[in-house]
């Protein structure tokens, strides 16, 4: 079965986005437990200023199916199933080696490891023009990178939304005391819970909604980049360019660091 992406396999969890997120809030909750009660950190009128308002101005930005999509957008970041382009050129030689030997139509059937490679092969082998089969792929690549881009948008409006409604929290705290100046001692309390609002956005912008916005766009060009080397590829193998060509064409996509390593396939 066939998922949306690039990669037949199974997703592997991102240890990077998962360790950064529990590091970030452990760190600050530590802190918070050095200085007495963290449950002085909790106020319900502030987390439903910010929470709520967050959510409802961005709903008010996105339609309520790109809003949902941008979950699944966010899912992204900690599981994502992408080839690796060294395999994917180990592949192509293959497929290259084979279609130079039999022709194209010896490509029908083939099964390969990757969706969007996948797809150009039955192209190759339906006969299209090149300029058709770079056209329909390019155009795919762009409609996925748009879609992954649109959903990164989301996630940056969240991280500017949330510190803005975490000040106007502040600023309804802020009111709420001067209106009560009649008892000093109540001066230092309400402060502090007039300026949780502003912490709850802050939290929210930096240690959520942009390294979220962040890892999306990382992986959205990671994914364009492997698409993009894999139309260089279809169309190298469909002008009947010798595999090893194709194989040095396809490692300028890789870093210098990588590119010897390959040299002993076949």
């Amino acid at each position: 079965m066939r998922r949306e992406g690039v990669d037949n396999g199974a997703g592997s969890v991102d240890l990077a986005t998962l360790v950064g997120l529990v590091g970030a809030f452990t760190i600050v909750i530590a802190a918070m437990a050095t200085g007495g009660n963290v449950l002085i950190f909790v106020n319900i009128p502030s987390i439903l200023v910010v929470f709520g308002g967050t959510l409802f101005a961005i709903l008010m930005k996105y339609p309520m199916g790109e809003f949902l999509g941008a979950f699944k957008v966010a899912g992204k970041s900690f599981k994502f199933s992408l080839s690796p382009p060294e395999e994917i050129i180990v592949e192509v030689v293959d497929i290259a080696d084979t279609a130079r030997k039999g022709g194209l139509l010896s490509l029908e059937g083939k099964e390969v490891s990757n969706d969007f490679l996948q797809q150009g092969i039955t192209l190759l082998v339906d006969g299209h023009d090149p300029e058709v089969v770079k056209g329909m792929l390019t155009k795919d690549m762009k409609e996925a990178m748009g879609r992954h881009m649109q959903g990164a948008g989301l996630w940056q409006q969240v991280g500017d939304v949330a510190p803005a409604m975490g000040m106007i929290g502040t600023l309804v705290g802020l009111v709420q005391m001067l209106s009560n100046m009649d008892d000093p001692k109540s001066i230092g309390p309400a402060m502090a819970v007039a300026l949780l609002t502003t912490l709850y956005g802050a939290m929210i912008a930096n240690m959520v909604a942009l390294p979220i916005a962040d890892k999306c766009k990382t992986r959205a060009n990671e994914e364009a980049r492997v698409k993009s080397m894999i139309i260089d590829a279809l169309v190298a193998i469909q002008a009947g360019q010798n595999p090893r060509v194709i194989q040095s064409l396809l490692k300028t996509y890789l870093a210098e660091g990588k590119r010897g390593s390959e040299d002993d396939d076949g």
